[in-house]
């Protein structure tokens, strides 16, 4: 690895443990603290891609996988009030959903990386996002996928509810991984000036 990607790796591993903590805090009905630190992988993932290339990115997404794995196996071993903090089904659906939306993310980015300087991380971004949101909430929640954990009772998710509160009725988890993704969609627009900002400084070429 080259000592340069260094900052990539450790932002990165920075932004998976901080999130994989901070998701056990609720922020309002609908989100948990770990939504706003989260979507930041997406803005490392971009910068590395933008100024090392698309190889550099896909070891700096390889190390934040890693590092989600060690951390849901240690939160396999903490027992809650309700039970283990990370069950097998949000294991899967988390690296699953990390490991899918940041390739894609760099696929896209670099499919797009010589348009304007906006197109290549916001559409990769938003791309990702998607996946990831569909995917994380689907395999951790939805009562089709139970078999992947029959122990694991997730009926509070399935528990249906007018969508955010106000519109037609879905299982809860649908309401929560509306609100996730639209934070991840907010934080797209938001990363863009960062971006901008960190990748004109480090390779003023682009």
């Amino acid at each position: 690895m080259n000592r340069t990607h260094l900052p990539g790796i450790l932002a990165m591993a920075a932004i998976v443990v901080a999130s994989n903590i901070l998701v056990q805090f609720l922020f309002g009905q609908w989100l948990t603290w770990g939504a706003f630190t989260y979507p930041l992988a997406f803005l490392v993932t971009d910068i590395m891609n933008r100024v090392y290339g698309a190889q550099a990115a896909r070891r700096v997404v390889l190390v934040g996988f890693s590092v989600g794995l060690i951390c849901s196996l240690i939160g396999t071993q903490i027992v809650g009030e309700f039970g283990p903090l990370v069950t097998l089904r949000i294991a899967l659906g988390s690296g699953i959903a990390f490991l899918s939306a940041q390739l894609l993310d760099v696929a896209v980015f670099s499919a797009l990386r010589n348009g304007s300087w906006w197109r290549a991380p916001l559409a990769s971004t938003l791309l990702g996002s998607t996946l990831d949101t569909a995917f994380f909430f689907t395999i951790a929640f939805s009562a089709n996928l139970v078999f992947l954990e029959p122990g694991n009772d997730v009926s509070w998710a399935a528990e249906v509810l007018p969508i955010l509160g106000f519109g037609p009725a879905a299982p809860l988890w649908v309401s929560l991984a509306i609100a996730d993704w639209s934070v991840k969609l907010g934080l797209a627009l938001l990363a863009l000036i960062p971006f901008r900002l960190i990748t004109a400084r480090l390779n003023p070429a682009h």
